[in-house]
């Protein structure tokens, strides 16, 4: 059983993560509330490994099974190393990507069968889900033009706009199967008209954890 809070952040290229996620963070710890901020893939030194042959570019090119099974490598030690420590000490747990990103991308972008990647999922996390998952959501053609702005991109920002398109589809997917999990935010927003979205969803949880300490 957890008790602690576990949020999970989730978008498509160019969605503006890492902005918000910042915000976030911000927001919860201004708050007093114990937080850890990680990202998937990565989060604990040996997943980080893992995450580094996930998006490097490499001569061999990578089987659309090997990466399947490397991101729940990596999430299976994220989860013993991090996640479930922290969550059971009662502390939230705010993660950049978890499993809704492997149904977008390896299922959605790579045409996995989504069935496949239930498996992996029942397997590697139980029964865990997140409490709370915010899709930052926008247009493909506007996401890959803001991720172009970035410099170098890894191996997957170097996908084509089909892939996207399927990656956004199933995302929007996996928010109309969880509506009780999942807020759309609007991400082609500008910075402050997403702040303000997130707002909406995080100020009643805020409250209620304040409620809960008092």
């Amino acid at each position: 059983m957890t008790t602690g809070l576990f949020i999970t952040l989730e978008g498509g290229e160019g969605a503006g993560k890492s902005t918000q996620l910042a915000y976030i963070r911000q927001r919860i710890e201004a708050a007093d509330i114990p937080l850890h901020v990680t990202r998937e893939p990565g989060g604990t030194p040996l997943a980080e490994q893992i995450r580094a042959l996930l998006l490097d570019h490499r001569e061999e090119s990578m089987a659309s099974d090997t990466e399947l099974l490397l991101m729940f490598a990596a999430r299976a030690q994220h989860l013993a190393q991090l996640i479930h420590p922290a969550l059971a000490r009662g502390e939230w747990v705010l993660c950049d990507r978890f499993t809704d990103a492997t149904y977008a991308y390896q299922g959605g972008g790579r045409g996995i069968d989504f069935a496949r990647i239930a498996v992996l999922e029942d397997w590697v996390q139980g029964e865990l889900r997140p409490d709370l998952t915010l899709l930052l959501d926008l247009p493909v053609e506007v996401g890959m033009a803001r991720a172009g702005q970035r410099g170098d991109l890894d191996r997957f920002e170097r996908e084509q706009r089909d892939f996207f398109e399927h990656v956004r589809a199933a995302y929007l997917a996996r928010a109309e199967q969880e509506p009780q999990r999942f807020r759309i935010i609007d991400a082609s927003q500008d910075i402050t008209g997403v702040q303000r979205q997130i707002d909406a969803v995080l100020t009643p949880l805020l409250a209620r954890a304040g409620e809960v300490s008092a």
